[in-house]
């Protein structure tokens, strides 16, 4: 490991967060190493007015990252998993993964409002699977990072959100003043692929390096539903999700529905093939 270790990462609450544990997980395997940050301000970012359904959400929240690890500027990215498009400029990597938070989405309801007639997002996934909870209800956009949107649903933009639990944890964030928080099952709401998990991407040379430490089973979870995720073309246009346990992987796209797909005990690369496999059996290829 070199003496100091650049880490890239924008510059919203959960992302110096996740950077911060980053380092704290790097440093009790290197104690000798020192961690720097580098704060970048992604297109995602600065373009808070765009619906990132209608415009596409691939490299938005990404691209300035790795522009600075491919000049030399960092030493890895950290990134939510779930914001990494399957295909990496040439010369990156995800080198692996920390250990995974808790995966599930979380409902989030103006107090007192078991039967919401709004819900905002703009996750087709999310709006898909809250359909089958709420039959009746409007959706509307919602963009900003999580304090935001909490202080929107608050002040009666809408009488709901979706959120990702993980980074609510990761944020200290239990309650909020009038609302009410309800984590979802993954039966109720199957997660994006890679939910949860905060993932490393570096320059390749550096990457088997970095893979020796990080976590072995959210890498093996993780392959398995950005397997999926590739082989539906990823993007922001479809309503799907997928998340792996215990040999299973869950999912959910708009034409199947909810559905278990039993995957064999396996290493990453094992567990590609078996996934596309699966995914032609259930005629999604």
């Amino acid at each position: 490991m070199k003496a100091t270790f650049t880490l890239a990462t924008r510059r919203s609450a959960l992302a110096l967060k996740q950077t911060g544990l980053v380092a704290a997980y790097l440093g009790r395997r290197w104690p000798d190493a020192r961690f720097e940050r580098l704060e970048l301000v992604t297109t995602g970012d600065r373009q808070q007015a765009w619906s990132l359904e209608a415009r596409g959400g691939k490299g938005l929240f990404t691209g300035e990252l790795e522009e600075a690890l491919l000049r030399g500027e960092a030493d890895a990215a950290v990134h939510s998993c779930k914001d990494l498009p399957t295909t990496l400029p040439d010369g990156l990597a995800i080198a692996g993964f920390l250990p995974r938070e808790r995966p599930n989405d979380v409902l989030v309801l103006r107090e007192g409002c078991s039967h919401p007639k709004s819900l905002a997002t703009g996750s087709p996934r999310r709006r898909a699977q809250a359909a089958r909870l709420f039959p009746e209800v409007e959706w509307k956009e919602i963009r900003g990072n999580v304090g935001t949107r909490l202080r929107k649903i608050a002040g009666g933009e809408a009488d709901g959100t979706i959120l990702a639990a993980a980074g609510l944890r990761r944020l200290g964030i239990e309650d909020s003043p009038g609302l009410e928080f309800r984590e979802l099952e993954i039966e109720e709401m199957v997660p994006a692929p890679g939910q949860g998990a905060i993932a490393l991407e570096c320059r390749a040379d550096l990457a088997g390096e970095l893979r020796s430490v990080l976590d072995t089973g959210t890498a093996v979870a993780v392959t398995a539903e950005r397997a999926f995720l590739a082989a539906l073309g990823g993007g922001c246009h479809t309503a799907f999700g997928a998340h792996y346990r215990d040999g299973r992987l869950e999912i959910f796209h708009e034409t199947t529905g909810y559905r278990k797909v039993d995957l064999p005990a396996a290493g990453a690369e094992e567990i590609e093939g078996a996934v596309r496999e699966a995914i032609a059996d259930l005629g999604l290829m």
